[in-house]
């Protein structure tokens, strides 16, 4: 089953250089082990993969049901140097809440949730 990741998190994001950084909050407690599962380097950097030109990192932040994801090479050298309409990655947190997450038709009706 499909589910689209907006409906069990909200997300912020924000820069520093070359680097865009997007934390990813699951709405309910029991909804992080999901993030954390299905929400992984390689699906992250897929679904980025023709805005950033390096590599991403994650960081799990479990005391606040939350995944912090650095974006290397996301914004064509940074706010002072793009010529990026979005050169602060302010929209890339939209951009991520996009996602689908392939889930089990089991994992998804133990955790209330419906198809995208």
């Amino acid at each position: 089953m499909k589910i689209r990741l907006r409906d069990v998190a909200h997300a912020r994001s924000g820069d520093k250089g070359d680097m865009a950084n997007v934390g990813v909050i699951a709405l309910k407690q029991e909804w992080y082990a999901l993030l954390e599962h299905h929400l992984t380097v390689d699906a992250v950097a897929l679904h980025f993969a023709q805005l950033i030109t390096g590599p991403v990192e994650r960081y799990e932040l479990p005391n606040l049901w939350a995944l912090n994801f650095l974006l290397h090479g996301a914004l064509d050298g940074g706010g002072t140097r793009s010529l990026k309409i979005d050169a602060q990655g302010k929209v890339l947190s939209t951009a991520l809440l996009r996602m689908t997450l392939d889930v089990s038709d089991t994992e998804a009706r133990a955790l209330g949730l419906s198809a995208a």
